[in-house]
């Protein structure tokens, strides 16, 4: 069998993935900026520590990797570029069609509609905005930027503040969604091509700054809310739960065959907020492997249920594509 070297960015949930690989027999190549050599250096399980000084060089050192695979992170698009992963000439697991979707928000919420999946609702203006909302930029920036409000002159004069950074380029780019109350709950899947099945493979929750440390603070002291994620913490959910956010799972993977070909393969994420009453209302997508999953490199109480020995999402895509290489059908798992 062809010997592959599977590669990723350095950064996010490289770790997982780069031991999942060699768990499952491959070479691993980890391409980060330089500063952090000595961190990734000490960890066996990576054959090739490739640095970079800059973006181009960074596609450089990604497309000179001698049949590598490239899984592709949160940190992919935000640290390369946009433009520069469409220069990527390695095949990359999953469906690379769908980075464009992550990166637009409004054609995010589209494919959640479209998947008949419960979303919070949208308001195109500020000067629509009837209750509490929070405003979302576009891209996998961890939360930086977003805020909640329900003045409408605040809204404006904080999308106008983001034009004026470069952070967005019109008032176009931010989405402005319902601010739903509730348990924030991140439903993980795998989409097995090669088992033609759906995977529930974990849960977490996201853990914010400034927004979670809120509660900490004394009495008569307050602070505007921020989003930025720092971590990530381990949730099992009430079982009754599991039923329908597995189906809303398979009604994302009908829409994303249908809408983004050639569909959803491997990891994905529901990103959700459960309220009082049971409904799970879903206001984000990521169509890639999500840091949550970092708090399973020795699997979760799910995956143990599927496979019954330890499995991360970072192993489980290295499985997926073993067995793609052991049926002569890599071309199904990879763009």
């Amino acid at each position: 069998m062809e010997e592959f070297t599977i590669v990723t960015i350095g950064s996010h949930s490289s770790l997982q993935i780069l031991h999942g690989a060699k768990k499952e027999g491959f070479k691993t190549a980890a391409i980060l900026p330089k500063g952090r050599e000595e961190f990734y250096g000490q960890f066996p399980f990576i054959d090739k520590i490739l640095s970079y000084r800059d973006e181009d060089e960074a596609l450089e050192l990604i497309n000179g990797i001698e049949n590598g695979i490239l899984i592709p992170h949160g940190s992919l698009v935000e640290y390369i570029g946009s433009e520069r992963v469409k220069k990527i000439r390695l095949p990359i697991f999953g469906n690379r069609y769908l980075f464009d979707h992550e990166a637009d928000q409004k054609k995010k919420m589209k494919l959640l509609k479209d998947s008949g999946i419960k979303i919070p609702e949208q308001f195109e203006r500020p000067e629509d905005v009837d209750r509490m909302v929070i405003v979302k930029l576009p891209g996998a920036k961890g939360g930086r930027g977003y805020f909640v409000s329900k003045d409408r002159n605040y809204i404006k004069q904080r999308i106008e503040e983001y034009i004026s950074k470069g952070w967005i380029k019109s008032p176009d780019d931010v989405i402005i969604q319902e601010y739903v109350v509730g348990v924030p709950m991140y439903f993980q899947f795998f989409n097995s091509i090669m088992m033609n099945r759906l995977e529930l493979t974990g849960l977490d929750i996201r853990y914010e700054t400034n927004v979670d440390g809120l509660r900490r603070l004394p009495p008569g002291m307050s602070a505007e809310p921020t989003f930025v994620v720092v971590g990530n913490l381990p949730v099992v959910a009430r079982e009754s739960l599991l039923p329908k956010a597995y189906n809303y799972g398979k009604n994302f993977v009908k829409a994303v065959e249908r809408e983004v070909p050639p569909g959803m393969i491997g990891p994905f994420c529901l990103e959700s907020i459960v309220t009082d009453e049971g409904d799970i209302v879903v206001f984000e997508f990521s169509g890639r492997i999500v840091a949550g999953t970092n708090l399973y490199i020795y699997g979760s109480p799910y995956s143990w249920l599927y496979w019954d020995e330890p499995m991360s999402v970072g192993r489980r895509i290295a499985r997926e594509i073993k067995m793609a290489i052991g049926r002569n059908e890599l071309k199904r798992v990879v763009t």
